[in-house]
């Protein structure tokens, strides 16, 4: 009680203003201009909007400092509302849905012509021994280049 019967004091008035000002703004739910927007909305941006909140912590008024940790998470979110990266991040998808979808579109019905290549192509098994071809091969005209062995 002691702290806001402080924030009351003459030598406090601008951090009692200051108090007023952040009310108003979490109240009214005044929409971030986009310009501002844009800037708040990057890591750089962010972080020097905690490091303000980190200065009210420990400078003013600990109410001053609370209402300042508030009033940064509303700037916050106002701000991705207003470039649009809010719903991006809700909308977009994962990638495991995107995996998801892609093994749901690459699954085929067993096809007439698999079935057919299934029954012409040789069938090699391991350990069992080749038989003899009732062809030679025959080398063409090899242009003077030498044989490879």
């Amino acid at each position: 009680m002691n702290s806001f019967s402080d924030l009351f004091k003459k030598e406090h008035m601008g951090q009692l203003i200051l108090v007023i000002l952040l009310i108003i703004y979490l109240i009214m739910g005044y929409s971030t201009p986009e310009p501002i927007a844009e800037m708040i909305d990057t890591m750089g941006g962010k972080l020097i909007i905690f490091g303000i909140v980190g200065y009210l912590f420990m400078y003013t008024n600990p109410i001053l400092g609370i209402l300042g940790l508030f009033v940064a998470f509303d700037l916050i979110f106002r701000s991705s509302k207003a470039i649009g990266n809010g719903a991006y991040m809700k909308f977009a998808p994962s990638e495991e849905k995107k995996s998801n979808q892609f093994s749901a579109f690459n699954q085929f019905p067993y096809t007439l012509e698999q079935e057919m290549v299934k029954k012409m192509a040789p069938i090699n098994q391991t350990g069992s021994t080749l038989t003899q071809s009732s062809y030679k091969p025959v080398l063409d005209n090899t242009h003077e280049a030498s044989q490879l062995y």
